[in-house]
């Protein structure tokens, strides 16, 4: 590989914005791949830094690693194109938008508890969803 397109972790931190620990981090979780060199020093393609953005653009939209690793392993282990980022980013859209409306209606049922102030309500949809605990009596069974 031309050294022109191969960077040592110190360069792909700096120019990636991420620490050295983090890259490390990413190796280890199977998200970036790299190699040592004859100096026992790690090396990677300067190709990891388009990687090593996607990480960091998923994480900040609240990705697990899990499923951002995931998706990387289902593409070529070379730059990412404009049409791969475009099914990335429509999948974790859609992941996003479910979470979103799953915490408007977390919200939406949290002011019913601040107006309880206790938490004794016999039908609470955050602590005993769709009234499962009823028959275990009044109040907050799961605090007990």
């Amino acid at each position: 590989m031309d050294s022109e397109q191969v960077l040592s972790v110190g360069e792909v931190a700096k120019r990636s914005g991420v620490a050295v620990s983090t890259i490390h981090f990413y190796e280890r979780k199977g998200l970036i791949e790299g190699w040592r060199s004859g100096g026992n020093q790690r090396r990677y393609p300067r190709k990891i830094l388009r990687r090593i953005a996607i990480i960091r653009i998923a994480q900040r939209a609240g990705i697990p690693l899990a499923t951002i690793a995931e998706h990387l392993a289902k593409l070529p282990n070379r730059n990412v194109s404009a049409a791969q980022w475009h099914d990335l980013s429509s999948e974790w859209r859609d992941e996003l938008n479910s979470r979103i409306v799953s915490l408007t209606q977390l919200r939406d049922q949290l002011e019913g508890c601040i107006g309880c102030g206790c938490l004794s309500l016999s039908d609470c949809p955050l602590r005993n969803p769709e009234d499962k605990l009823a028959e275990e009596g009044a109040g907050p069974q799961l605090l007990s």
